[in-house]
């Protein structure tokens, strides 16, 4: 029998699955399809010893009410059932440098934020003043930021660079760093990138930080559910190997590599944007368009190392730590040397269920060139389709992790007998579930010097062919909901998806 639809999402990572409940919440008839055995993208999170582990969302901003994440939960329906731990509000991040032994604190709350980093640079300030003001001067001029308003970008604000910015704010180089100590949620590249990837990447946080209990695939789940209430279909092992085109060249419909066919009035792909050309066939594009997409330099992959402790023996700590070798990785994190690997790393702990007050494991995450796992390019590995990879690769991540916990272990000493055991995932695994080119973190660079070179609009030269996710534009929790609204609006209007969140901020007020 023929399957039809009003509306084909393929890939259910965030963009995808918040597209497709915005639509279903419209009475139309949704369909979403997913490749991996698990939902979410860089949601989906692995259990290891009975303990759950992240992939990608360690932590969440702008949740506190009336805040914007908040709001487009809130009208998701989504927002009430999240089970969430507040952060640390003196520091929900800590930036660390070398052998200094102080952790410079950023603070939730734009006055405690001045306040807590006043202590360490007293005579700042009013710069720390100025960088909050300027914060969130350019986050409310983005489209959809404050859910409804303004629906062009300000050209301007998009050529503001971060490295100038902050050089202009304050010359005191540790300052510098200690600002941009979080820049490991845009990849690490503090001296190219727009500015406003930086604002909006820190505002939220700002407001309000917080963790997901049991991990961040739970907003994954919720919001399958509210699709299914919906009478939305969502199917996993399902992925999308050809698109069918029919008899006048409208696209209207896909086929999975099980050979089932689906067809729909529209499409919306959640999938890596490479991996889209691909399946629509280079042909059938314009020249320009697909040298603008190839010329794109992906931002880099990581590598993590999850740690299960044994009871008591750490305490949990509720907030990350940003290290750096030294002040001046900070500009270019990413930029590593392989001899002296970590440089840096982000560390995250998760608080025992049965000991509080001790962590029961820890999470490191550090950059990792795809170069590095370059020979095992053509090896895949997931848990539905599980291929062993050899004993050299077992051996190459072992010795990636023995580095790591040697560099955790100039904080926390003796770090090695309060292990238990540990896991590793190298960019072939963030390439294999995420399905990211080369495993890429976060899509795409971006350059304030060219910034509207990786900006694409969500409505395609197909006429009824969509895209969203985080290789459109914005990444992270809130830049993939904001663009699931926005290519929401493409399809239902804009006047109507304003209406309704218009709706929801009177309810939350």
């Amino acid at each position: 029998m023929k399957k039809e639809f009003d509306i084909l999402v393929i890939g259910s990572g965030l963009g995808g699955l918040i597209s497709a409940l915005i639509l279903a919440k419209e009475g139309l008839k949704v369909c979403v399809l997913e490749k991996n055995n698990q939902y979410g993208g860089n949601l989906q999170t692995f259990s290891r010893d009975k303990l759950i582990f992240d992939t990608g969302v360690h932590y969440l901003g702008g949740l506190s009410k009336g805040q914007n994440l908040h709001q487009f939960f809130s009208y998701l329906g989504i927002m009430n059932d999240l089970q969430l731990r507040k952060m640390d509000e003196d520091g929900y991040d800590k930036i660390t440098f070398g052998d200094d032994e102080i952790e410079y604190p950023h603070a939730q709350g734009y006055e405690n934020f001045v306040q807590q980093l006043s202590k360490y640079f007293p005579d700042e300030r009013e710069n720390l003043e100025d960088y909050c003001e300027e914060i969130q001067s350019v986050c409310n001029q983005f489209p959809r930021y404050n859910l409804v308003g303004k629906d062009k970008y300000n050209e301007e604000i998009l050529h503001l660079n971060t490295k100038r910015f902050i050089e202009s704010l304050t010359t005191n180089k540790k300052l510098q760093a200690v600002l941009l100590g979080s820049n490991f949620l845009y990849a690490g590249d503090s001296e190219n990138i727009p500015f406003y990837v930086h604002a909006l990447t820190v505002n939220s946080y700002i407001q309000s930080a917080y963790k997901c209990v049991h991990g961040g695939s739970q907003i994954s789940k919720l919001l399958i559910r509210k699709l299914r209430e919906h009478g939305a279909e969502i199917h996993k092992h399902s992925e999308v190997s050809e698109f069918i085109f029919d008899e006048n060249n409208i696209l209207s419909g896909v086929k999975t590599s099980g050979g089932k066919e689906y067809f729909a009035k529209k499409l919306i792909s959640n999938i890596e944007i490479r991996s889209l050309i691909n399946l629509i066939g280079e042909k059938r594009l314009k020249k320009s368009f697909l040298n603008r997409i190839m010329s794109w330099e992906p931002v880099p992959s990581c590598f993590s190392v999850y740690l299960v402790l044994k009871p008591r023996t750490i305490p949990d700590f509720n907030y990350n730590v940003y290290h750096f070798s030294n002040e001046e990785m900070v500009w270019n994190a990413y930029r590593y040397q392989k001899k002296t690997w970590p440089e840096t790393y982000m560390l995250s702990s998760t608080e025992s269920k049965h000991d509080p007050g001790f962590a029961e494991s820890l999470t490191a995450i550090s950059y990792m060139d795809f170069e590095e796992v370059e020979a095992w390019k053509n090896t895949f590995n997931t848990v539905a389709d599980e291929h062993e990879r050899g004993t050299r690769y077992e051996k190459f991540k072992l010795e990636k992790a023995e580095k790591m916990i040697d560099a955790l272990e100039k904080k926390f000493p003796d770090l090695r007998n309060s292990i238990k055991t540990f896991y590793t995932s190298s960019p072939l695994s963030y390439r294999d579930y995420i399905g990211s080119f080369n495993g890429n973190m976060y899509g795409y660079s971006k350059s304030s010097e060219n910034p509207l070179k990786t900006m694409v609009s969500p409505r395609t030269k197909i006429d009824n062919l969509f895209l969203t996710g985080q290789s459109v534009n914005m990444h992270g929790i809130l830049g993939c909901t904001i663009g699931a609204f926005n290519t929401c609006a493409e399809i239902l209007g804009k006047e109507l998806v304003d209406e309704r969140l218009m709706h929801i901020i009177d309810k939350t007020k």
